[in-house]
């Protein structure tokens, strides 16, 4: 997992220079950033990152969440590109992408 770089991209603010440190991620709002990275959606991250589950079912096990719920969360934050979810036969695996997040406020 490689550390991720996000920020908050305001309306009609343009795309800056590809650096090293430039956000890879972008936010609308820091309350949306704030509720997609919270701690309760970081725990996932770390179990996929750690115990490798094969499923959603196996990961909602592992953190104690319902399924659907879970699910739900790993959408979003699969539309920041923070998960990967990858159907296989009859399962969902979820891969994550970024576990550790450096966070640029202007």
């Amino acid at each position: 997992m490689k550390r991720c770089v996000v920020s908050i991209r305001r309306a009609g603010e343009p795309e800056g220079v590809a650096t090293k440190d430039a956000p890879s991620v972008w936010f609308p709002s820091m309350a949306t950033m704030a509720a997609v990275l919270s701690e309760d959606n970081q725990s996932p991250l770390r179990f996929i990152r750690d115990r490798r589950p094969k499923s959603l079912t196996e990961l909602a096990e592992l953190t104690g969440r319902q399924v659907p719920n879970l699910s739900q969360t790993l959408r979003v934050m699969e539309g920041y590109g923070l998960v990967a979810l990858k159907k296989n036969v009859c399962e969902i695996e979820p891969i994550a992408l970024a576990t550790s997040f450096k966070i640029l406020i202007d």
